[in-house]
This record gives structure tokens, C-alpha cells and sequence, in this order.
């Protein structure tokens, strides 16, 4: 009996850790470079802005990854007309506690706020969120705690490998590896899997310092978290949705996307690349993305400039 009340113990000393984030002190802004949040916290945010917007794009980044994300398709957008905006999520980039996992709810409720203020800006513009990888599986958390005031969202390579779809061994693994040692962190080198066929995208990554490359276990623990609700999340999608996926994904695969399509009761328009990998907005086919993105924005709207 000692023994496993002292094991119990154990496991409680050494859960996973998320963030604390302490209480309002003032009202949420939208600065020039920054997005200063109700308790203080600055996330940085780039910002790719059209001479006269048709249509205003919020850009979630993935897991390990910042807003630097976007450098390759916020220009192009704001070259057409649609003014691209993407902020460090916390834990990542220059955001608060770097490495560390925020936690689902605290990265949903940051996305809400992000969303209030661009509407505040930009009252009369249509609002699109896209979310890649990981930033897809926020916006999607979100969407399932209760509806986002936007005119689309686009998700490109959703990260939805949950716990439902999660390999028994590799669960129950992480569930141990979670609890008994949550800071120990894994590099990912020798698993042979690559994210995009841009090498030299890839090779600037890892000079990147603020990009992560050595990731805690309880970090995964709470993406795996996150992914699963973004899973059970799908019956509540309301408004339309671009779904884009790359054939050669290695990162996320295929089987957990195409239960979420199945499962859309609202509008969902999908788009599949054969040549196209994980970062599908880096990929070397990447032109052919954005030019889909584009074209299905302007269908629902976003194609005049607004008086």
C-alpha cells in the first residue's frame, strides 16, 4: 500500500505543466507590432498589409514554429488585395515562456481575442482565420467552444491526431512518458520523416533560434490534448471551411483528415496536392496553394474592396 500511494505521489509531482496565466490587468490592443492581451502578455505579430484590403487573413502557426510562418505567403496576399496578420502564439517565437505548453484553453482564448480586435480594425472587411498544422487544430478548439465571429476558415494540414486515432502503445506511451518525466524533451532526429520538399525553407529552420528543435514530452503531451479536440470538434463547424492536405504528408496523417471531411455537416470545400507535403505553404508547389486560397476567398466575398 505504500508503495503505491508514494507512486501516486510520484505521478502528481510530475504531471504535465502548463502555463499560468495571471489575471486581467487591462483591456486586450492590437499595436503596431504586438498583441498586448488582458494579462499583460505581448505576443509579437507580423503584418502583411494591402493598400486597400478586400479581405483581412489571421494566420495561426504550427506547433514549434512562430509567425515567421507567413513570411512567404503574407506578401504575396497583400500583393492582391488581402491583408495577412500573424502573432507568436505563447510558448513559441518570442511569446511568453518559450518551450513551454500553454495549454488548449489558453491558446483558444487567445485566438478569440486576436480575432475581437482585428474586428474592431477592420469592421466592415470579411474575416478569414487559416490555420496550419497545429494553428488549424486551435482554430478548430475554438470553433467547437462556441462559434467564431468570421467569414471563413481555412485549414491547411490540420493537426487532428488525437487521442482517438492515436496508436494504443504510442498513447499509453506518452500518457507514462508524460507523467514521469514531463520536461525531458525529444529532437524528432532519426524518425526520417520530412515536412516539405523546400530544402533550403528547411535549412533556414534550423538556423532559426526561435524556431523549437528540442520539444518537451508534457509540450506533446498537451498538442496531443489539443489535436483531440480539435477532433471532436468538427459537428460544430459553422462557418465555410478549406480543407488542404498534401498527399506526401508525413507529419499528419491521412487517416484522422479524411474522418474529419467525413464528418462536416456544414460547407467544406477540400483541396488534395499529390505533390504537396506538410508545409504545404512552403512547398515548392506553394503558388498553386496560395492562388486556391485566394480564389476560394474571393468566391465567398472576398474578391471586391469594400466601399
Amino acid at each position: 500500500m505504500r508503495l503505491w500511494v508514494a507512486a501516486i505521489f510520484f505521478l502528481v509531482g510530475c504531471a504535465p505543466q502548463t502555463l499560468t496565466v495571471g489575471t486581467p490587468v487591462r483591456q486586450a490592443v492590437l499595436g503596431s507590432d504586438s498583441l498586448i492581451m488582458d494579462d499583460a502578455a505581448r505576443l509579437p505579430v507580423r503584418a502583411w498589409r494591402a493598400e486597400k484590403p478586400r479581405a483581412i487573413i489571421l494566420g495561426v502557426h504550427g506547433f514549434n514554429d512562430y509567425s515567421r510562418a507567413f513570411d512567404m505567403p503574407g506578401p504575396w496576399f497583400a500583393d492582391r488585395g488581402i491583408t495577412f496578420y500573424a502573432y507568436d502564439q505563447r510558448g513559441f517565437g518570442k511569446a511568453p515562456a518559450h518551450g513551454k505548453w500553454a495549454g488548449a484553453d489558453i491558446l483558444t482564448d487567445d485566438l478569440r481575442t486576436a480575432i475581437a480586435l482585428l474586428k474592431d480594425r477592420h469592421p466592415h472587411t470579411p474575416l478569414f482565420v487559416l490555420g496550419t498544422s497545429m494553428g488549424g487544430a486551435v482554430t478548430l478548439a475554438a470553433i467547437g467552444e462556441g462559434s467564431l465571429p468570421v467569414d471563413g476558415v481555412v485549414l491547411v494540414a490540420p493537426a487532428v491526431w488525437g487521442w482517438s486515432t492515436l496508436n494504443p502503445l504510442y498513447r499509453s506511451t506518452l500518457w507514462l512518458a508524460a507523467h514521469t518525466a514531463p520536461a525531458y524533451t525529444l529532437t524528432g532526429e532519426g524518425l526520417e520523416r520530412w515536412p516539405s520538399d523546400n530544402i533550403d525553407m528547411l535549412r533556414a529552420l534550423s538556423r532559426d533560434p526561435l524556431v523549437i528543435k528540442e520539444t518537451r514530452i508534457d509540450a506533446i503531451y498537451g498538442l496531443v490534448d489539443l489535436m483531440e479536440k480539435a477532433y471532436l470538434s468538427i459537428e460544430h463547424i459553422a462557418p465555410p471551411a478549406l480543407l488542404l492536405y498534401g498527399d506526401k504528408d508525413e507529419i499528419v496523417p491521412r487517416g484522422p483528415v479524411d474522418d474529419i471531411r467525413r464528418r462536416f455537416r456544414n460547407a467544406l470545400t477540400t483541396r488534395d496536392y499529390p505533390d504537396g507535403w506538410h508545409m504545404l505553404l512552403r512547398d515548392l508547389q506553394r503558388e498553386d496553394v496560395w492562388q486556391d486560397i485566394d480564389s476560394w476567398i474571393s468566391d465567398l466575398g472576398g474578391g471586391a474592396v469594400p466601399d
